[in-house]
């Protein structure tokens, strides 16, 4: 018996923890709901008054914002422009490598390439002038040939024209 009467004690008193922690919990709540009212009612009446503070304060604030901005940005272009620099000079090692190396492989630069690109063009055009030069001497063979031929024609025309 001693046994269910230690565990009825225990059931009543854990029920009445149980109670209490319900009943804090409700207060907790209902001034949860109270301090959003009251916090409430505060903004609507102050909100006009509180708004031009809030601005006046982020006035005083947005020089030194944009103080602290421009200290970055001039901070961030100095070490760009340093840093620049070190690619640049990376940069042209690196040109200078490679052209060597293409170099003792055989391998034309750009220069060499259009240099010979060049050298086609003028030989092209030069062909080009020597085939009309040439036929334009091939015309004036073939224009004397045919005129001899017509010559020829003729005088055997003529000679016929007699014989008959």
């Amino acid at each position: 018996m001693a046994t269910r009467k230690a565990g009825s004690r225990s059931r009543q008193s854990n029920a009445a923890s149980g109670n209490d922690a319900a009943r804090a919990i409700n207060e907790s709540a209902q001034k949860i709901w109270l301090a959003g009212l009251g916090a409430f009612e505060r903004a609507r009446a102050e909100g006009p008054r509180m708004f031009d503070t809030l601005v006046a304060q982020g006035k005083g604030l947005g020089g030194q914002a944009r103080d602290a901005a421009d200290q970055a940005l001039r901070s961030l272009k100095e070490s760009a422009s340093g840093a620049s620099g070190r690619f640049d000079k990376l940069e042209q090692v690196f040109e200078e490598r490679v052209q060597r190396s293409l170099k003792r492989l055989g391998v034309l630069t750009r220069d060499e390439v259009a240099d010979l690109n060049q050298g086609v063009r003028d030989l092209a055009d030069q062909m080009r002038e020597l085939m009309a030069q040439q036929g334009a001497a091939a015309k004036g063979a073939a224009k004397k040939k045919k005129g001899k031929k017509r010559a020829a024609k003729r005088a055997t025309r003529g000679s016929r024209a007699r014989r008959a």
